[in-house]
């Protein structure tokens, strides 16, 4: 025993030395010779091209005591409303020195009167609006300026989880600012009021300011525009979100040339394969979007693609689903041949389809309207469902919305992806839509998007 406890004293003593050389060498001047690794070397190169961008915004008020006459001219009160001028923050990446433009978040710059650009120099612009695509949240303004140094992009299609990367920009209105993280997950989706949804999700510190800064790989190259942060308080939370480069290329292209954002479309509408519907059609464990619905006279229907059809890649982008889907075809050159992939009664087809523009497409659909169709407040009949809609009360046999295969009891939650919560709604958004619609479904605990013609 005494042998033992020894021996024991011996290694608790080893190893608190250990503990104790391992705490001095945690820091050490130099490493084999060379410094420290440090940002510092990457961030001189990247902070020059992530400036920050100032707006203001006027809003004429007007009081409600200046329609009354006898109180202006009691009170000699002129009959000129007021003006109240609004200021905000965020941030921009140059990414064409030579043209002066500027990226950053459509949110940053909506509705802005005056622009100011200010470089990490110190320098300040006023900047013109080149375009903005609402559908991404991206925007791209101008600047008159020399000497600017654009960020170079990278392909944000060859990021992983784990890969570090810097967040650049103006949190706060505190001024530049340059936090670190790591790539925590890719290809998030949900958000509302945004048709194409990719984003970056990255635990480096992203706060109000930084919207439309850079987002960095250790190579200084923009892989994402920093958008938006998830939290309750309206700080850092460790869960912020980018929009990939590869996707804000495509933008700034589009803008650069047209100062907005032509879309192409296939002519198909999908919805996300869920199990049950997988079961339905034999499709097993095949991940994919669903074509829910194939549009006459598009280059889907051309190309022989039917509704059923399992889309799982499209122009080399895979497709796991609705959102994938889109993803891609936003992406898709007008005019050019594609290549689509598609599951087809457990079959593997391969086709070359068409692209167009999607307004042309808009343009040519027929409208028939909710003929046949008796809807009813949702309240009368479904009181214990807690949703807002109207319900399919009646529905004739030789009707559009029965040949889609709606039936009595449906729930209309929405169109056009504008909620709907009684009659009123209803009415007000079908006459504002003269076109086609997507009308949104409740049925039996489950949400459909059924396009109407």
């Amino acid at each position: 025993m005494h042998n033992t406890s020894k021996a024991l004293h011996f290694v608790m003593l080893a190893l608190g030395l250990l503990a104790s050389t391992l705490a001095v060498a945690a820091l050490p001047p130099a490493i084999g010779g060379e410094p420290l690794p440090s940002l510092a070397p990457v961030l001189e190169r990247v902070t020059p091209s992530v400036v920050n961008i100032y707006t203001q915004t006027r809003v004429r008020i007007r009081s409600p005591l200046l329609d009354d006459p006898f109180f202006r001219r009691f009170f000699n009160v002129p009959d000129q409303p007021h003006e109240r001028v609004s200021q905000s923050l965020g941030s921009g990446v140059i990414v064409d020195a030579d043209e002066g433009y500027v990226l950053t978040n459509n949110h940053v710059i909506e509705g802005a009167d005056d622009i100011s650009v200010t470089l990490s120099d110190g320098r300040s612009f006023t900047a013109e609006v080149i375009g903005t695509d609402p559908e991404t949240d991206l925007a791209m303004v101008r600047i008159e300026a020399d000497k600017l140094q654009a960020l170079p992009l990278a392909d944000s299609s060859q990021l992983r989880v784990g890969d570090f990367v810097v967040a650049v920009g103006n949190p706060f209105g505190l001024g530049q600012t340059v936090t670190s993280g790591i790539v925590s997950a890719l290809g998030r989706a949900g958000f509302r009021g945004l048709e194409f949804q990719n984003f970056i999700q990255t635990d480096a510190s992203i706060n109000p300011g930084n919207s439309g800064g850079a987002l960095v790989n250790l190579r200084g190259e923009l892989v994402g525009i920093n958008s938006a942060i998830f939290t309750p308080s309206g700080g850092n939370v460790g869960i912020g979100f980018a929009i990939p480069s590869v996707m804000a290329r495509y933008v700034m292209d589009q803008l650069a040339r047209y100062g907005e954002v032509r879309r192409g479309t296939l002519g198909i509408y999908a919805q996300d394969l869920t199990e049950d519907l997988a079961a339905a059609l034999g499709s097993g464990d095949i991940r994919g979007a669903l074509v829910a619905e194939v549009i006459k006279g598009s280059p889907a229907q051309q190309a022989g693609i039917r509704a059923g059809d399992v889309i799982t890649s499209l122009a080399a982008y895979p497709v796991h689903n609705m959102q994938d889907f889109y993803n891609a075809e936003g992406q898709l050159p007008v005019g050019k041949k594609q290549q689509l992939e598609l599951i087809r009664a457990s079959e593997v087809v391969k086709l070359s389809i068409g692209v167009t523009e999607a307004r042309e497409l808009d343009g040519a659909a027929i409208d028939r309207r909710l003929t046949g169709a008796q809807f009813e407040e949702i309240r009368a009949r479904h009181s214990a469902e807690r949703i807002n809609g109207v319900v399919l009360a009646e529905l004739a046999v030789n009707s559009l919305l029965a040949q889609k295969g709606f039936r009595s009891g449906d729930i209309i939650t929405g169109i056009n992806k504008q909620q709907v919560r009684g009659l009123v709604d209803l009415q007000e958004l079908v006459q504002a839509n003269p076109g086609p619609f997507l009308l949104q479904v409740h049925r039996n605990g489950e949400d459909y998007i059924v396009r109407v013609d």
